[in-house]
């Protein structure tokens, strides 16, 4: 558990200070427009949609050893990012990020189900949650205070940043033993028939999460004009909600069953996007756009329960190669939407944010097919008896 928690702090230090200062770094020194942002976004998710790589990785590298050299590349790509002031330079900074990213991200998720009891896995994964939200706003902090007082450069915020990852992470691999899995994972590609209902899970939460990732920061800087400051304080009040709000999610997922919590997450994201469209139609305030930013990462945080559903119907060896399959099931529409969008936001920010909304009610009528109490055999409510887990 201390591991995992290092990774959790470790990792967005890096990859938060980078999202953070992306928006006005690339309006600023390289000159995005709305297409450049989503060709760059299109670049980073090809790793995710590639993370079925690590199920061969695996063959030969155990996955905490993956995981932490995941990390230190993703703090490496953090450090040089300001050296590539272009189009072309973000792109490849950005795909070896993401192949940090990504890997650590499939790597970990892999980890967290193997070690976290299946009873105590929704509130430990609201607590590693608040442990990631609690790092980034230290990074966050420390952007506010000193961008400003300081006039710092982003080419030394992004060193530090990066520099302070690779550093946590080669501690872990200095302080930790390696760690056994409580079951051998199989190492080939998995893909079951009873798993259907999570790779739909999985897909449409990378298409809805893409839009609002590429965008909705997007929007504040380009249509109210956030600065660094004001995209970081945002950012910040973001994630003191969630360090508070993220554990008593994981309860209530735990209370209240996957089923719930994930027709309470898309029905909420609905009413979002909703009004997102509403700040173009009627011209409201960066202050309700403030709002709506931060309520969605509120209910993006339930998330976990696609995890923990995919925990109790899971056979115990199938989580490593599943998580790697699942990760690039999630990134198939992340590849092309930013692109696509990029283009469709030139012309109409509103329409991204309809299509999303269209994204969220989809999702929400697969949440309604988990059953209150899955497990192998009852995966969905219209599951036929199976005559075995590994079927």
């Amino acid at each position: 558990m201390a591991l995992l928690a290092l990774m959790a702090a470790a990792m967005p230090i890096a990859f938060a200070t980078w999202s953070a200062l992306l928006n006005n770094f690339v309006i600023e020194m390289a000159g995005f427009d709305g297409a450049d942002i989503g060709w760059l976004h299109t670049v980073r998710e090809i790793p995710g949609f590639l993370a079925i790589g690590v199920i061969f990785i695996i063959i030969f590298m155990r996955e905490q050893v993956l995981a932490l050299v995941s990390l230190v590349l993703l703090g490496f790509a953090t450090v040089i990012t300001a050296q590539f002031p272009s189009l072309g330079g973000l792109l490849f900074v950005t795909l070896l990020s993401s192949i940090g990213f990504h890997y650590y991200e499939t790597a970990n998720q892999s980890l967290q189900l193997q070690w976290i009891e299946k009873a105590r896995a929704p509130q430990v994964l609201g607590i590693l949650m608040a442990v990631g939200s609690g790092a980034t706003l230290l990074a966050y902090g420390a952007i506010v205070l000193t961008w400003r007082a300081f006039d710092l450069s982003y080419d030394l915020v992004y060193w530090v940043a990066g520099s302070i990852t690779v550093a946590m992470a080669l501690f872990a691999f200095w302080a930790f033993p390696q760690f056994e899995s409580p079951n051998p994972q199989t190492k080939k590609m998995v893909l079951r028939k009873r798993y259907w209902l999570y790779y739909l899970l999985q897909f449409m939460s990378g298409a809805r999460r893409q839009i609002f990732v590429v965008f909705a920061g997007f929007m504040m800087v380009e249509k109210f004009g956030f600065s660094v400051s004001d995209i970081t304080s945002l950012f910040m009040a973001t994630l003191v909600v969630n360090m508070i709000v993220a554990p008593q999610l994981g309860r209530a997922v735990a209370y209240f069953g996957e089923r719930a919590a994930l027709i309470v997450e898309y029905a909420g994201l609905f009413g979002i996007f909703a009004f997102y469209i509403g700040l173009y139609l009627f011209d409201w305030s960066a202050t309700v756009a403030a709002a709506l930013y931060i309520l969605n990462n509120i209910f993006f945080s339930l998330a976990l329960a696609i995890k923990t559903y995919f925990q109790k119907i899971a056979d115990p060896g199938d989580i490593a190669p599943t998580a790697a399959v699942a990760f690039t099931i999630n990134h198939i529409a992340a590849v092309f939407l930013p692109a696509s969008l990029g283009y469709l936001w030139l012309v109409s920010p509103i329409s991204v944010f309809v299509a999303a909304a269209c994204m969220a009610l989809v999702s929400l009528g697969l949440s309604c097919l988990i059953p209150r109490h899955p497990e192998p055999g009852n995966e969905t409510v219209i599951t036929r008896p199976v005559p075995s887990p590994a079927e």
